[in-house]
Order: structure tokens, then sequence, then C-alpha cells
């Protein structure tokens, strides 16, 4: 780190700053903690020449090239596979630490793959010049997780992921609201076998970033195909959940499930632990955890739903329970925005740890 560095406040490059998780990214940098003196926005060739708003100032879009990361200390990357898998290094080349958001990296093993709260101190361990940001279907649950993990060793994870439209980014978003308008004030429609399918192809075409239907439905499915019939994204909360509690035997079995909700990912988890848990000791392991809210009162109607949790920077966690019939187990219902902690808010928790490394050395 130069002397410079460490005098002035770092410039930080937001890379995919028009996008779904860029926007709210913008969101997040306006209302956090002022760690970074110039923000530069960076995004594609058609974007570029745009204004717009981060901190309250009107900052004009860059296109991507590599001239642009020249004097930056610190990029965060929202963009697909592809963008960042060519142009995280070249960033990195220019002496630039990235914080990618994509699937590209989160398995290398010279890249750390950080949530803040559960393992920080890997953030200096990036010989590449590269962090990843996990899945936001893994973040969703790894906060409170990683709390419990910390007093009972977690052992087993049995996962069903309810996951937000949102999560196939903006066209995700755009088409359920579509599917919505089709067929949202019929009532006639969801009585016979495919009439919500044949309504919607027919009123919207076949082409989706879906499988199915996505309103007045629920997919089984989120991700690509990969070996033996799992997803690719069932294989990402196994894999990332390994890594980032780094219990690389951990036994992992998920399935990721499609949901008509707009922003919000929810997960059933059944944990299984080495040591003996007791609903009212996990519970006020989670109350204790800073970034975990703990509602849990079904008597009262009281548990997460995505409709209250959007928005919200904490991981929200109900329907806390003792498995019956398996030891050592806690069953729970974790709600998280995709958008933010599962996206935005974790990538910018992680470049603000790299900026105070900068700054204090």
């Amino acid at each position: 780190m130069s002397n410079a560095v460490s005098m002035r406040k770092p410039t930080l490059a937001l890379v995919g700053a028009t996008g779904a998780v860029g926007t709210v990214m913008r969101q997040i940098l306006s209302t956090r903690e002022d760690v970074w003196g110039e923000i530069r926005l960076v995004a594609s060739a058609r974007s570029a020449g745009k204004l717009l708003d981060v901190r309250g100032e009107q900052v004009e879009v860059q296109a991507l090239a590599p001239e642009v990361f020249d004097g930056v200390d610190v990029a965060m990357f929202d963009v697909p596979d592809e963008v960042s898998a060519e142009w995280a290094p070249v960033a990195a080349a220019r002496g630039v630490v990235v914080v990618d958001n994509s699937g590209s990296f989160r398995m290398d093993p010279d890249v750390p793959l950080v949530v803040p709260e559960v393992n920080p101190d890997a953030v200096r361990n990036r010989p590449k010049g590269i962090i990843a940001n996990p899945n936001c279907t893994t973040l969703t649950m790894m906060d409170a997780l990683g709390a419990l993990h910390r007093k009972w060793q977690l052992t087993e994870l049995v996962v069903s992921s309810y996951q937000a439209a949102s999560g196939a980014g903006q066209p995700g978003i755009d088409r359920l609201h579509d599917e919505l308008q089709v067929v949202g004030g019929n009532r006639e429609l969801g009585s016979q076998a495919g009439d919500v399918r044949r309504e919607i192809v027919d009123k919207l075409g076949p082409e989706s970033p879906f499988p199915a239907p996505l309103a007045m439905n629920v997919v089984p499915w989120a991700g690509s195909l990969k070996d033996d019939g799992w997803s690719s994204e069932e294989l990402k909360v196994r894999n990332e959940s390994r890594k980032i509690l780094d219990i690389p035997d951990l036994k992992v079995s998920a399935t990721c499930v499609r949901v008509p909700v707009i922003t919000t990912h929810s997960l059933a988890v059944h944990a299984v632990f080495a040591l003996d848990i007791t609903v009212e000791a996990a519970r006020q392991a989670l109350e204790e955890a800073p970034s975990v809210v703990v509602l849990d009162d079904p008597a009262a109607g009281e548990f997460p739903t995505p409709a209250d949790v959007v928005g919200a920077d904490p991981t929200f966690v109900g329907r806390l329970r003792q498995a019956l019939d398996f030891p050592n187990t806690l069953e729970l219902f974790v709600c998280g925005d995709n958008l933010r902690k599962g996206a935005a808010l974790n990538t910018a928790q992680i470049a603000e740890l790299v900026a105070k490394e900068l700054t204090t050395g």
C-alpha cells in the first residue's frame, strides 16, 4: 500500500452501475458510511454518457474499457459471468482489488469467498487480486448459519429455497410483471391443466427467463442443468456453504424453487449439528448476531415473509423448531432481500473491508 492511498479515501469503480443489482448498489452507497473518494460508474457502451445519482450527485456513466480502472483502488463488479471473467482480471492487473458478484470466481481456490459477518479475515488472502461475493441463495442463510455454527458445529444441511424472480435479473422481474398482468384479472385461469401456460404463451410468447410460467405457479428449477439432475443453483448452495464456513465435508442437499415473488429469497433449512442444540439457545445466538432479526411467534402470526422483508438489510429468521425425530437439529425459515444482502450490500461490505485495509494498513 502506498502512502498516497493511506492518506486519501480510496477510489471506487462500480461496474454494472445500470443493472438491477447496480441500481441497488448506488442506493446503498448513498446511505452507508462514506468511505470512498471518487466513485466511477461503469457500464456497457450503450449506457455510456448517462447521468446517474450516487451520494446525491449526478455522475456520468463511462463505457467499460481498460483505462477506466486507471487510478481505481477497488472495483465492484455486478455484471454477467462472462463479463466478469473477461474484465475482472483486466482490472486486477492494473492494481485494482476486484470484488466480484458473478459466479466466475467463487470456487477458485485462489479467490476468497466472503461474508463479512462469517469470515472477514479472508479478504486479505487474495493472490489474484479478486474477492468473490457468494450466490444470493447461499447468502440468504449464511449470517444465521454462521452464528449457529460457531457454537454448535454444523455438520449437515437440507435446504429448500423459494427464490424470487429478481434472482434472474431485470428480465426476470419484467417477465413476472408481464405474466401477472396477463393472468391477474382472469379468475377462470388455473382450473384446467395448462390453461395458465397457454394464456401466457399466447399473449407474451414462449421466450422467458423461466422454464415454466411463474405467475400463479411454482417452478422447481433455478439455474442450469448439471450432472445427475442437479441444477447449478443447488450445487452453488452446497459448494459455497462449504467454502464460506470452512467445512469441506459439510453434507448439503438443496432443492431450489422459483416462486412468484419479485424480490427476497426464502429458505426452509434443516440444520444438523455436532453438539446438542436447543431452540432457546439457538434463538439467543441468533438474536445476538448483529445482522439477524428473529421474528418467531407463530401464535401471533409472526414469522418472516418476503413482502415484509424486501428492502431491508438484515437476515430475518423464524419458525424455529426442534426436529422431532432427529437429534441435534434445528428447523428454521429464513428470508433475505436477494438484491441487498444477497448481492449489493454484501459486495459493499466486502469493499469497505478492503477500503479500511488500504487506509489503515
